[in-house]
């Protein structure tokens, strides 16, 4: 398990954007899929030579009551990680109460604020997701087209109704280089209905077109928006 070049990214975006302060407390956000399996193994490895002194659970919200906690248990074991997980109504509401046509948006809020709750219930005052570069991307063209606004995710941010930080570690990293390094890991499938059939989904399709019309789009949009030092846009 070859996972050093994917470390040297997180401690690149950990450096650069401050998101690990010695005596944190620090709950993972683990679903079973490629992106939070790495960030576990990635957090539990940096946490082992970091200079700063930080605690470490992982949180899985089981959404539709049927993950597998054996897996989970027995990957976070191997880094000597505690898993925790947490039973959840949420698809239920999502899929057959709200019946959204569109569920995403209100699946990731209530999952965030599932992972928040714990995380106060236990006093941990961070909460790392494993959101990529190619999530940064695609959550500002979605916000460009749904919101007329420029505004995507954050590689840090306080939640100030529930005072916990969130944290997006693997921020520096694409979704093919975690394909690479999570090759020998065993993913747990994903069970959401609307799996592969989202907006979100649509926007990697129009953003892999543009990459053959404009090589490297996604890159360029990348590095335009975390650069924030190059702003250049209108103010009042």
């Amino acid at each position: 398990m070859n996972i050093q070049r994917a470390i040297n990214a997180m401690h690149r975006a950990i450096e650069r954007f401050d998101l690990i302060e010695e005596g944190d407390k620090i709950a993972i956000g683990l679903s079973g899929g490629k992106d939070s399996l790495l960030l576990t193994a990635c957090m539990a490895t940096y946490r082992r030579f970091s200079k700063k002194k930080f605690t470490l659970i992982a949180l899985c919200v089981d959404s539709f009551k049927n993950i597998d906690s054996n897996k989970l248990k027995k990957f976070c074991d191997t880094f000597d990680i505690e898993l925790k997980i947490i039973p959840s109504d949420i698809g239920e509401v999502v899929f057959n109460i709200k019946k959204e046509k569109n569920p995403c948006s209100l699946c990731a809020k209530m999952r965030r604020g599932a992972l928040c709750s714990i995380c106060k219930e236990l006093n941990f005052n961070k909460l790392a997701l494993a959101h990529n570069a190619d999530d940064l991307i695609e959550t500002f063209m979605l916000s460009l087209k749904y919101e007329n606004r420029l505004n995507t995710l954050q590689p840090k941010s306080y939640m100030s109704k529930t005072e916990i930080t969130l944290i997006r570690p693997l921020i520096y990293l694409w979704e093919s280089q975690i394909l690479e390094y999570t090759k020998d890991f065993e993913i747990i499938k994903n069970s959401c209905p609307a799996n592969k059939k989202t907006e979100r989904e649509s926007m990697k399709q129009i953003i892999a077109k543009i990459n053959k019309i404009f090589p490297e789009f996604n890159k360029k949009l990348f590095e335009g928006i975390i650069n924030f030092e190059r702003y250049n846009l209108i103010k009042k």
